[in-house]
């Protein structure tokens, strides 16, 4: 039993430091780009969104798990706690939110001329910054709403907790919040996931389109190197589908969470574990197509060429 407890902290440890380095890694890279560019591309700005929520994540969830699971509990106090469940929330709206941006977004993109979205494709890319912005300010009001209320609830009654998350503790919702929430968070949560659906499987079919069409130009010139926009589809298309999986398989778990009167230690480890995995590994798909360290060295290299030169 010693060595599993030792197996858990361990694996948890692992996944906290991954993804605490992989998405600032990557912050990094989005700065260093904008410093340079002056600009982001729209795709890149929603990346840097997703990247922000992912650390959100990591730190507000990933890390507090990685605390209590090493014998540190209850080290939170109410405020304390309630904060930190707000931008847990925050953060896991966002990602989704931003997600299926990403994923409709690159589906227009790639979509033929002849579609309907032909009239849209000039115009997408200045409406990315306005719908961040919508969903940045919805979700924040969204979620004060109820960090407040049950903040001010915890402190005006004597109520028994009934949600411990081990580095805190705090009390449930009542039935007309359940359906608040419900109706404001989860049923957007449900579209997005659809529209993520929709659009992963629009870009599975436009690319094997694309494909079969230009297969004999490839066999005739002898070359079978993909365009850097279908590489990119491609690696949005593995990005959406693992958020996608992992998004899924949390939901089902937590629900069977719920559903359980016996608690299994285990269970809740395997759903905490599971619901980190995107935030955590995520931003190392990204890092397969943008090769972001070899173009920050060669960013490098070219300001010291600059500079001896000059």
């Amino acid at each position: 039993m010693d060595f599993w407890n030792l197996a858990i902290r361990i694996i948890f440890l692992i996944q906290a430091t991954t993804g605490i380095l992989g998405n600032f890694s990557l912050m990094v890279y989005y700065l260093v780009l904008y410093y340079r560019e002056r600009k982001l591309k729209p795709r890149d700005l929603i990346l840097m969104h997703l990247t922000t929520a992912n650390i959100l994540i990591i730190l507000c969830a990933g890390v507090p798990h990685t605390m209590v699971v090493w014998g540190m509990k209850k080290f939170l106090n109410d405020f304390r706690c309630e904060l930190l469940l707000y931008i847990q929330s925050f953060g896991r709206s966002m990602c989704i939110g931003t997600t299926c941006l990403l994923s409709v977004f690159q589906a227009m993109i790639i979509s033929p001329r002849k579609s309907c979205w032909k009239d849209h494709k000039v115009n997408t890319a200045k409406y990315i910054g306005f719908s961040i912005t919508i969903l940045l300010v919805f979700y924040i009001l969204i979620h004060f709403i109820f960090f407040m209320k049950q903040f001010i609830k915890m402190k005006s009654m004597n109520i028994t907790r009934n949600r411990d998350f081990g580095y805190c503790s705090t009390i449930g919702h009542d039935e007309i919040e359940n359906s608040l929430y419900t109706a404001l968070v989860v049923c957007p949560e449900l579209f997005f996931s659809v529209l993520i659906t929709w659009s992963g499987t629009s870009m599975i079919v436009i690319l094997y389109r694309h494909k079969q069409k230009i297969q004999h130009i490839r066999s005739h010139h002898g070359s079978n190197r993909k365009s850097p926009e279908s590489r990119a589809t491609q690696n949005i298309l593995v990005l959406v589908s693992t958020f996608l999986a992992f998004y899924s398989l949390t939901c089902i778990l937590r629900n069977c969470i719920a559903l359980m009167h016996n608690l299994s230690r285990w269970l809740v480890y395997i759903t905490r574990f599971i619901s980190l995995c995107f935030s955590s590994f995520g931003p190392f798909i990204l890092m397969s197509h943008y090769s972001f360290a070899s173009r920050l060295s060669l960013a490098w290299l070219r300001k010291k060429i600059l500079l001896i030169l000059f």
